[in-house]
């Protein structure tokens, strides 16, 4: 991966915070110095329709204005989306996966063919036991930050109490228990 700029798209599903990670994790960046990009890619969908959300970094100004075609890393926060669209389209072939799911990374690339580097976290549960709800972003971003070294830990908690306030506990619960959980696969 290029250590310049980082290019990451999120599958997940509207309400359940693909877009609302990719702004957490690119204000944890710009915290730290960087140059950062988010943005959501949806039209009139509704609460629970597939979207994708967008996640530039960079050491340098970005002055790139497209959706990312070609990502360094997916990260899909619903796996029915797995069979619901290629989430691996335009890959780069150093790119990284990372996957809500209870399977395990081996069985992941065996039942899709996967050879990329794969990261599977159960964000599902891990949600339901720190926040009481099935939400999965904070998971999900806590799995993206052991997985990519882009920005600190301590960075993304600093933007949770800012985010959430009183409610931030749960949810660094969930950021730090699935930065610890998540299975990585070469």
């Amino acid at each position: 991966m290029d250590s310049k700029l980082i290019e990451v798209r999120w599958h997940g599903r509207g309400g359940l915070g693909a877009v609302t990670s990719a702004e957490l994790i690119a204000r944890a960046a710009i915290a730290e110095g960087k140059y950062a990009q988010s943005f959501p890619s949806f039209g009139p969908e509704r609460r629970g329709a597939p979207l994708q959300a967008f996640l530039r970094i960079s050491d340098e100004f970005i002055r790139l204005r497209t959706n990312i075609y070609t990502p360094d890393v997916v990260v899909i926060i619903d796996p029915t989306l797995l069979r619901a669209t290629d989430v691996t389209s335009g890959l780069k072939v150093d790119g990284k996966i990372i996957i809500n799911s209870k399977k395990t990374p081996g069985e992941i690339k065996s039942e899709f063919g996967y050879n990329w580097t794969l990261a599977v976290v159960d964000a599902t549960t891990i949600a339901r036991e720190t926040i009481r709800l099935p939400i999965t972003n904070t998971a999900m971003i806590g799995a993206f930050l052991r997985v990519v070294d882009v920005v600190k830990l301590d960075s993304l908690v600093e933007q949770l109490h800012e985010r959430f306030g009183s409610r931030a506990g749960g949810n660094i619960d969930a950021l730090k228990r699935a930065y610890d959980e998540v299975a990585i696969m070469e």
